[in-house]
This record gives structure tokens, C-alpha cells and sequence, in this order.
């Protein structure tokens, strides 16, 4: 059976992974089977409140995310002091922890992600519409501006 980039067999994904200072990276991650979590939108927000804290992020910078009923994207730039590893880590804990206040208690998400180094050519505005745009792709809503729960600094 072949693997997909959300199987917890997807183990040669982190193996390979190189984390590097202040290179852009678009990551996604999926809840665990993919459990339609964050159509409740107090866990949604929740989940934003923890993923986007400044104590979460520290000296990395989200540039942009969207964050859909079973999976979150998200446009990273990191600093200089954290792994692409520790940070996802980071995030999804911070995420679950505020799920955990809410009295939710299955598990969130899945054990790995998936990411994607921006190359110098790669225009991170496309980037940051293409992931905005989810919603809309989904079929979730008829314009980005009726959906909650995404951000960009670029838009």
C-alpha cells in the first residue's frame, strides 16, 4: 500500500526534513482521521487562539493561514532559533491545549505534515491567495470573505 504524506508511516518525511533560518515554508496537517473538528466554531477558534499566540509562534512569523474542518495550511517563515519540526509541534500542542480547556478530549491531530520550501521564484502573495482560497475550492462558501477563520499579511 503506498504511503500518503498524513500517514503516521510517513516517518521518511521527518527524517529527511531540513529546517532553515528564515527560509519560507508551506505546511499542511491534517486533524487525526480526518475528523471534521473545526466546523464547531468555538473549538475553530480556540484552535486560532493557540496556533497563533505569540508565545507559540516566538521568533517565527506566520505570514498566512487557513484553517479548515479537518486540516490547517499555514505560510511559516522561520526564525532563528526553532526546527520546522518544533514548530509544527509547537502549534498543534498550543492548538490542543486550548481544545483541552473547551473539554474536547480526542485526539486532534495527525502525527506528521506535510511542507513545501518556497523557492526564491515562488511569489508568496500566489502562495498566501492559493491558501485563503481553500474555502472556496471546498465549496465551504461563495467568497473568501464569508469564511471565519484564516489570516494573511499579505491581503
Amino acid at each position: 500500500m503506498e504511503s500518503k504524506p498524513f500517514d503516521k508511516g510517513s516517518n521518511q518525511l521527518r527524517k529527511a526534513r531540513n529546517s532553515e533560518e528564515n527560509q519560507v515554508y508551506f505546511v499542511t496537517t491534517t486533524t487525526h482521521n480526518r475528523q471534521k473538528i473545526f466546523t464547531d466554531f468555538h473549538l475553530a477558534s480556540k484552535a486560532i487562539q493557540g496556533f497563533t499566540h505569540p508565545n507559540t509562534l516566538k521568533n517565527n512569523q506566520l505570514l498566512c493561514w487557513v484553517l479548515m474542518p479537518d486540516h490547517a495550511h499555514w505560510l511559516i517563515q522561520l526564525g532563528t532559533k526553532t526546527t520546522l519540526s518544533q514548530l509544527i509541534s509547537n502549534m498543534k500542542a498550543a492548538a490542543t491545549r486550548q481544545l483541552r480547556k473547551q473539554g474536547f478530549t480526542q485526539t486532534v491531530w495527525q502525527a506528521s505534515f506535510y511542507d513545501h520550501v518556497l523557492r526564491k521564484e515562488e511569489d508568496l502573495v500566489q502562495v498566501a491567495r492559493y491558501i485563503v482560497a481553500n474555502p472556496l475550492r471546498a465549496n465551504l462558501v461563495t467568497s473568501v470573505g464569508l469564511y471565519p477563520y484564516w489570516d494573511a499579511v499579505y491581503l
